[in-house]
């Protein structure tokens, strides 16, 4: 719940200006109060990086309750978005394009994006291995048939990770035109995380299979069968001999007792 929460920071960042606008009755003269360009810019960056302190906050428990260091590595990486949102919403309060909190949210914002893709590549999917069947794949794949739609989840995962680079000119569309743009690349994004129907069938032009899920999943069972958490078949809950079967004994006798 967690990680999904985080692909929602357009909605909540619009939480206080619905909220603002809603209280001054969507007033043309007095909406602009609610704009980040005034004071009150803290509750809308509050809003938006709720998701990502409650990740580092939950990532640093479970570092200290394991010991685990990768969970110290993940609570980085939420550490890092929310200084990239910091420098982002100080650009936007001061209204400035080209300064140097301009460069430091650049700056922020590319380290950010390259830590979450790592991330995804190497610990979430598990990807980028060297010696493979294929390559900068992982060794286990359970949907070898459908080897392509790996490759497309790296290449759309790399192109959607950069989107925020939209913000950068000054020609074009609204800042908020542009936030919603974003949104939607990120609904995008996590959609194919969850389900990969839909990219698929735009793609190849035919559904995508029942048994398709997403990069994340299919690495979390697989990790899960090499650490004896789950198994591919469930045993049956008692012992079925079929050699009296041969013996021309009737159905009733076949019966067997739990």
């Amino acid at each position: 719940m967690g990680d999904q929460f985080c692909s929602m920071t357009f909605t909540l960042s619009n939480l206080y200006y619905v909220v603002c606008a809603y209280v001054v009755n969507f007033s043309p003269d007095q909406i602009d109060e609610c704009a980040l360009t005034t004071s009150r810019w803290p509750i809308a960056f509050f809003c938006t990086v709720f998701p990502l302190v409650a990740r580092l906050l939950q990532s640093i428990k479970r570092y200290y309750d394991s010991a685990t260091t990768s969970h110290l590595i993940n609570a980085g990486k939420y550490g890092t978005g929310i200084i990239s949102y910091l420098f982002y919403f100080l650009w936007r309060h001061g209204n400035s394009q080209y300064g140097p909190v301009f460069v430091l949210w650049c700056l922020s914002t590319i380290c950010y994006s390259l830590y979450a893709l790592l991330w995804d590549l190497l610990i979430d999917w598990s990807f980028l291995k060297v010696r493979c069947k294929y390559p900068l794949l992982r060794p286990d794949l359970v949907y070898i048939n459908h080897v392509p739609m790996y490759y497309v989840a790296i290449v759309s995962n790399i192109i959607l990770r950069f989107t925020w680079v939209i913000y950068i000119p000054q020609s074009g569309p609204s800042s908020m035109v542009r936030s919603f743009i974003l949104g939607f690349l990120e609904m995008l994004r996590r959609w194919q995380w969850n389900f990969c129907k839909l990219l698929y069938r735009l793609l190849w032009w035919k559904p995508c299979p029942d048994t398709a899920i997403t990069d994340r999943l299919e690495n979390e069972h697989l990790g899960n069968m090499d650490q004896y958490r789950v198994t591919r078949e469930v045993p049956l809950p008692y012992a079925f001999n079929d050699s009296r079967r041969d013996e021309g004994d009737d159905d009733d006798d076949l019966k067997v007792k739990r």
